[in-house]
């Protein structure tokens, strides 16, 4: 692994860098609390533009980072604070397409560099779409690297016109489990008793109730199982713009489906549950994938974008938008322990191979030392 060293060589001055977020989607956000956490250590000085509640979600003055609230992209003032904030950055950093996009207005005519992660694509139709592209061609013409998660999104990049766009398969830190005093089995039970699943199957989803979750296939697949004795109970974690929607198709449709908005134990609820199981339309490193291989759950999701790539034979991968397919697996897994278990190796393999939480840093360090002119510490 590249040494990088935590002060700045021969006295010179820090790096300075701007991580620009968006909405802060779960995804992203971790992804820049993880960077900047590392980058700090480093000995770089790192500010975070975000929205207030993505720090107040995920801490990043916490991480040693200092954060500047910025409105969200329909607010006028935030091209006015992005630009002040990044008129002394040795470096900027946008993590998002509309992120990249205000970030690329505020720079201006600057020749500062400007490095986009791209996390996930948007889906879009119609005008929508020719939009979208047109945005998209925006940001990659205006970065000096596009950093893409998944190679979908590197092809994507250049086809969109990127000068340069490289995969940077992004680590995430598995989600906390018991601490190893405690007694595993006695926290996992007491977790399926607050969840309803003392005597039933567990099924663990997480995510913002948006529509590119697929929930409302998840509730399909719901409504196939229920009638099993005993019916496997659906948990999913998060809040959105559907929360109502969802709300009442479970309780007209009678589901066994539960939802219990944002938690902070994700961890100790995963490693309770049976399934861990992913239905979005498209993800390219899905965080919950992630989490599950590591903490060795057996995982059904969806095969889109990055996901396949990603977890490889340890997973069952089913078409999105296909309920009957899902509830298919799902059942066919409650029933095969053997399965299961080869399912839980084949995940530890697999996690092991993803670059870890400091090798992230470090070619992200990289590529900004690059563009910067400074050697690779």
């Amino acid at each position: 692994m590249t040494h990088v060293s935590s002060h700045p060589p021969h006295g010179r001055p820090p790096l300075r860098t701007v991580q620009v977020l968006g909405g802060g989607s779960a995804d992203s956000s971790a992804h820049v609390r993880s960077l900047a956490s590392g980058l700090v250590a480093r000995g770089v000085r790192v500010t975070v533009c975000a929205p207030s509640e993505a720090d107040h979600a995920y801490d990043f003055t916490g991480a040693g980072a200092q954060h500047i609230p910025v409105p969200r992209s329909g607010d006028p003032a935030s091209l006015a604070v992005l630009r002040a904030v990044c008129a002394d950055a040795d470096l900027v950093h946008a993590h998002g397409l509309h992120a990249a996009l205000r970030t690329a207005l505020a720079l201006g005519g600057r020749r500062t560099p400007l490095v986009v992660t791209w996390h996930t694509r948007a889906d879009a139709e119609g005008a929508r779409a020719r939009l979208q592209r047109l945005l998209e061609r925006r940001v990659a013409k205006a970065a000096s690297v596009v950093l893409g998660t998944s190679s979908g999104l590197v092809d994507r990049a250049r086809a969109r016109g990127a000068r340069d766009a490289r995969l940077a398969a992004v680590s995430f830190p598995a989600a906390a489990g018991p601490a190893e005093d405690d007694e595993p089995d006695r926290r996992r039970q007491k977790a399926r008793a607050e969840l309803g699943a003392t005597d039933r199957p567990l099924l663990m989803a997480v995510g913002s109730l948006d529509r590119h979750r697929g929930y409302e296939t998840l509730l399909d697949a719901a409504r196939v199982w229920r009638g099993l004795d005993p019916a496997p109970l659906v948990v999913i974690a998060g809040e959105g713009p559907l929360r109502t929607v969802l709300r009442r198709r479970i309780e007209d449709e009678e589901l066994p489906v539960r939802l219990v908005g944002r938690r902070e134990d994700i961890g100790e609820l995963l490693t309770a549950a049976d399934l861990a199981v992913v239905t979005s339309t498209w993800e390219s490193r899905s965080l919950l994938a992630q989490e599950a291989l590591h903490a060795r759950v057996p995982l059904v999701a969806t095969a889109v974008g990055g996901i396949p790539e990603m977890v490889g034979d340890a997973a069952e991968l089913v078409p999105y938008g296909d309920a009957d397919a899902l509830a298919e697996a799902v059942v066919r897994l409650l029933g095969d322990e053997a399965r299961c278990e080869l399912l839980r190796d084949r995940g530890a393999r697999q996690a092991a191979t993803w670059p870890t939480e400091d090798e992230t840093v470090a070619q992200v360090l990289s590529v900004y030392d690059e563009l910067t002119a400074r050697p690779v510490r």
